[in-house]
């Protein structure tokens, strides 16, 4: 590569930028800022449902994978698109149920299945916790 020498520039040119500087500078109108909505929350609200899941003893008892640990006991809800999961939404309370983190952990993936269990089997299990956790939900009037 050969090198080039620093041009000038051409005749007159730094007259046109400080006209137009001064120009944009003496304009007479100004724009109102527009008002800006207000930012989403970063963290889901913590529902009665939610609170009431703390030391709670898992429902969901996934054999070989449960810590039977009421410390680590959340509410854990359904990732089906038919109970109202999607892209950034988190399926309502209605469609959850306790289950401790080991047993949270491979309802969401980040864990894998048992090698026993299919996928089926996994939702046979989470439906039938549902149905146990909103059961003492309803009994505690904590569920509709």
């Amino acid at each position: 590569m050969r090198r080039t020498g620093f041009k000038a520039p051409a005749a007159g040119a730094g007259l046109l930028r400080v006209a137009a500087v001064q120009a944009k500078a003496t304009f007479p109108l100004k724009r109102e800022p527009k008002a800006r909505k207000p930012m989403k929350k970063s963290r889901a609200k913590s529902t009665p449902a939610r609170h009431g899941a703390r030391r709670r003893d898992c429902t969901r008892m996934i054999p070989g994978v449960c810590n039977r640990d009421p410390a680590t006991t959340v509410l854990c809800h359904s990732n089906r698109l038919a109970d109202g999961k999607g892209m950034g939404l988190k399926a309502p309370d209605s469609a959850a149920c306790f289950g401790c983190s080991d047993c949270h952990d491979v309802l969401d993936g980040r864990r894998p299945l048992p090698g026993w269990m299919t996928r089926q089997q996994l939702e046979d299990t989470f439906d039938r916790a549902t149905a146990i956790t909103q059961e003492q939900l309803k009994l505690e009037g904590i569920a509709a």
